[in-house]
């Protein structure tokens, strides 16, 4: 593996929100999409890997504007304000929970020389996690900025984040924390 050589993992903060618990969770979305977009703005600035994963809602083409303009709604739009790829940055779609599932996301990470992940976004009891896991599995190290992680219910993330720090060997800090480039 590679030294200290980070990226920056944003899962899943395009959507749509429709779905049953889909205005709470996009509430949290929008909680924590700014400290989520200063790690951003902090890793395209030293010219480190940011990548967005992303559902596919069925277009199964990784062509974000197209994703954001199916996405786009009054739920997602105050996050969509804050929170959005730029040109630099790369974007991967996944089938599945995990963001290595059916993807080239560890071809890339390898490519890119990455041994450590940040791993950001929605939901940490779920997609958040199995990437974790996944990660894990594949010998990343891993940080969880637990500032930039939401689920539908706190319990249920503080639980994830937890496992993730036990089992998992994550670090778990808020993203101003040293640990983070």
């Amino acid at each position: 593996m590679y030294h200290n050589r980070p990226a920056l993992l944003i899962i899943d903060m395009i959507n749509n929100f429709d779905f049953s618990h889909g205005p709470i969770l996009a509430q949290k979305a929008l909680k924590i999409a700014e400290p989520i977009k200063k790690l951003k703005e902090h890793f395209n600035k030293l010219q480190l890997p940011v990548i967005f994963i992303n559902d596919h809602y069925n277009l199964w083409q990784a062509d974000y504007p197209k994703i954001i303009e199916y996405c786009r709604n009054p739920f997602s739009e105050p996050v969509y304000e804050k929170l959005l790829p730029e040109e630099t940055d790369y974007f991967l779609i996944k089938p599945k929970h995990s963001a290595f599932f059916g993807t080239a996301l560890n071809t890339l990470l390898h490519q890119l020389k990455v041994d450590t992940l940040i791993i950001t976004g929605i939901a940490g009891n779920i997609c958040v996690l199995f990437t974790a896991n996944d990660a894990y599995m594949r010998e990343y190290k891993l940080c969880i900025p637990c500032d930039c992680v939401a689920s539908t219910d706190d319990r249920d993330n503080h639980y994830a984040l937890t496992m993730m720090k036990n089992v998992l060997k994550a670090k778990i800090e808020p993203s101003q924390h040293e640990i983070y480039p």
